[in-house]
């Protein structure tokens, strides 16, 4: 490896690093709003509707922040774009299901859980030499688990979005537990 690929190398790692603990701040701050105010809801409402729009959206800026800061550009983006996309049809299709039915919004949330949880695993899978990738790999993994159950609970018309705030607190965890394994990998890198 070469000085400047080196150098582009601990740039992204420290780039990831400061993702990570934006999205892991962006979504505590998420979860303790929905547990105080609308987790437990039988009935759609508008705050609810606010919140489900605003989570995936802002996790289709963090997968564009995390692709303009990528030095990796020969290998393939599909399955980022991908994500956002997705990301994007969901904070949309949440919009309208969560006016209407906290079921149906259910199992658009599983549906987005699980075809954002297998690019999420593939990202993990091609950025494991930077450091800090298993959390993102398990978290990749079991959102795909997860939101198979949030699309049964809802297509059989039960479930809350408590397990929504559940499945973020998870998340929120696992970019914790990155950042911090690529804090600890930067300062090897710098040692």
């Amino acid at each position: 490896m070469t000085t400047t690929d080196n150098a582009s190398a601990v740039a992204y790692g420290r780039s990831l690093r400061n993702l990570y603990f934006v999205r892991f701040a962006f979504a505590i701050i998420w979860v303790g709003i929905m547990f105080a105010t609308v987790a437990g809801a039988t009935a759609p409402n508008a705050l609810l509707t606010v919140l489900l729009i605003i989570y995936p959206a802002f996790d289709a800026g963090a997968v564009i922040w995390q692709l303009r800061t990528d030095p990796g550009s020969s290998r393939s983006r599909t399955s980022e774009w991908i994500n956002v996309v997705v990301s994007i049809a969901v904070a949309v299709a949440l919009g309208i299901t969560s006016s209407f039915s906290i079921p149906a919004a259910l199992a658009v949330w599983g549906v987005w859980a699980i075809v954002s949880g297998i690019p999420q695993l593939i990202t993990a899978i091609r950025n494991r030499r930077s450091g800090g990738q298993v959390a993102q790999m398990l978290s990749g993994g079991i959102s795909v688990f997860a939101g198979g159950g949030f699309l049964f609970q809802g297509i059989q018309g039960t479930g809350a979005m408590t397990g929504a705030a559940g499945y973020a607190t998870l998340g929120a965890i696992f970019f914790f537990v990155s950042a911090i394994r690529l804090s600890s990998n930067l300062r090897k890198d710098h040692a």
